[in-house]
């Protein structure tokens, strides 16, 4: 059943995945199901909606991603860079939480569906510093874009990209960005069964 929406869903938005790769997001979306049960990883309860408000809302932004090394913050379960990897094997994925349960849930990850582009680290973003800065930083449902600003402003490279996901839009948020940062391009993602406003913002230090 499973397999069958992810199937459609990616006609639908014009990606192609392998049978190996669509059978890992199938693998992701039923171990997050099992371990949400016990620990509690995302408020969504029903495989079918995790499949959309999970799996689809992360793979919408693979088509826009420049560079080879990308660092999630706030990743939570791996969203969106768990499913960024499965569908991109030839980039690289940092995933940074700073809950254990959500640190160990990524790790049983990779090694039960054997994805080996991604590495997961348990940090709070500001004390996080890499020796190896990043082409593009990511996140998703994380605070208003200043924080993430303001919090990940050390990990992209220079010209290396800020690609914040966000659900609605306002006015005052995109007037509040800090001068030192620029919105380069505001894209509206589809996401296929959901009836709800997504945004792509990527943003770089001037």
């Amino acid at each position: 059943m499973l397999a069958a929406q992810l199937s459609d869903y990616l006609a639908e938005i014009n990606i192609s995945a392998t049978e190996l790769q669509q059978k890992q997001l199938v693998g992701f979306v039923e171990m997050l199901n099992k371990w949400n049960k016990a620990y509690n990883l995302t408020s969504v309860r029903l495989p079918e909606q995790m499949l959309i408000r999970h799996v689809m809302d992360s793979l919408v932004v693979s088509p826009y991603l420049e560079g080879q090394r990308f660092i999630d913050v706030g990743t939570g379960p791996g969203l969106p860079g768990i499913p960024l990897a499965i569908l991109n094997p030839d980039k690289e994925f940092v995933l940074l939480d700073s809950l254990g349960k959500r640190i160990r849930f990524q790790k049983q990850v990779q090694f039960e569906l054997k994805i080996n582009n991604f590495s997961s680290i348990e940090s709070r973003v500001e004390a996080y510093q890499p020796q190896d800065k990043f082409d593009g930083v990511l996140s998703r449902a994380f605070a208003s874009i200043t924080d993430m600003l303001n919090w990940c402003h050390h990990l992209p490279k220079e010209g290396g990209l800020f690609y914040a996901l966000k659900g609605q839009l306002t006015e005052t948020e995109i007037a509040a960005i800090p001068a030192e940062f620029k919105l380069i391009e505001t894209i509206v993602l589809q996401v296929p069964k959901l009836d709800e406003q997504r945004h792509l913002l990527k943003l770089v230090k001037v």
